[in-house]
């Protein structure tokens, strides 16, 4: 699958995600992305590569450990990495190409904005999927 930032500064390549994907409404998603959620997986650092551009990522870091990474030209977000974390969480929003799997939850419910309402049948978590620690 290969992903890119608005601009196409950046633009990189994911051959397999590790994880299911979900969206999380949590509040540094939101704000992050300026959006009522941010659709992401996990994905292991031997399957991304980046193809251009890596010199104008940068990174904020949103809380204790945890780096956002984003295109310094258009501030598209691209991956996140938590310290300690065995892999890394892809913005499925930059993907150009189609991931071949949805979304099978909602993390952080307790966070969303009273003004969306999605019934999409979704399982939805108030803070992390239950066998998450």
């Amino acid at each position: 699958m290969k992903g890119s930032c608005l601009c196409q500064s950046v633009q990189y390549e994911v051959t397999e995600l590790c994880t299911p994907i979900l969206h999380c409404a949590c509040q540094t998603c939101r704000k992050a992305h300026s959006a009522a959620f941010n659709t992401a997986a996990g994905v292991k650092s031997d399957a991304f590569k980046w193809m251009k551009g890596e010199e104008v990522v940068k990174f904020y870091e949103s809380s204790s450990g945890k780096k956002r990474f984003f295109c310094g030209n258009c501030g598209t977000q691209l991956l996140a990495k938590k310290e300690g974390a065995p892999h890394w969480v892809l913005r499925l929003g930059s993907l150009d190409d189609d991931p071949g799997s949805e979304p099978t939850g909602k993390i952080w419910a307790s966070h969303e904005v009273s003004w969306m309402s999605c019934t999409d049948g979704l399982p939805r978590y108030d803070e992390w999927v239950p066998t998450k620690k």
